[in-house]
């Protein structure tokens, strides 16, 4: 009996320790995946969201969204009616998220990061992950590809929401990151002109 519950500890172990990721999959960088140092999520933590829905496809009006820091939610109106919520990771405390009233300036589905990633090989393979072009250096034989921030809706200066991954708490480099199913809804819903307010 003792060697039958030994074998299932075992398991249970193995099964746990395939689930934290020791390292980025190609083009998932750390910004992206946004583990916090002392906390690697396991996969059923990670990117966990239980709260965002969307109820607006009958709904007419203006658009607007409306971003709020403290409880890492966006709210998406239409013609002044709440038609859907996303949950978020917004700016960490060494990068916050500006905040005001803005407009979208630009839509990019398929937007890449410029400044966040990683150092890869000529066969894409992640050489250096996490790097910031503007401190790091790339080692020979490699080039820059930047973070995935895909359904990328900026509002202001290099911040705008984009899909990403959200650990739980404000992890980024001051971008709003969304569960990709509601970066894709609230892409297209918005348009060049609709009004983001950011309030704290």
């Amino acid at each position: 009996m003792t060697e039958l519950r030994l074998t299932f500890c075992a398991l249970v172990l193995a099964a746990l320790c395939s689930c934290v990721s020791t390292s980025g999959p190609r083009g998932e960088t750390q910004y992206l995946e946004a583990f916090h140092p002392s906390a690697v999520p396991t996969s059923a933590l990670y990117n966990q969201d239980l709260d965002s829905y969307w109820d607006g496809d009958g709904m007419s009006g203006p658009p607007s969204v409306t971003i709020d820091l403290s409880d890492q939610k966006a709210y998406f109106y239409k013609g002044g009616q709440l038609a859907g919520v996303s949950a978020l990771s917004t700016g960490d405390e060494k990068h916050p998220t500006i905040t005001g009233n803005f407009k979208i300036i630009q839509k990019n589905q398929w937007h890449k990061s410029n400044l966040y990633g990683d150092f890869v090989d000529a066969y894409g393979n992640v050489v250096v992950a996490n790097i910031d072009v503007t401190k790091d250096k790339p080692p020979p034989g490699t080039r820059f590809e930047g973070s995935k921030m895909h359904y990328f809706m900026r509002f202001h200066g290099g911040t705008g929401m984009h899909e990403g991954f959200l650990p739980g708490y404000p992890a980024s480099h001051g971008c709003v990151r969304m569960p990709g199913r509601m970066a894709a809804i609230f892409y297209n819903n918005v348009e060049v002109g609709t009004p983001v307010t950011v309030r704290p």
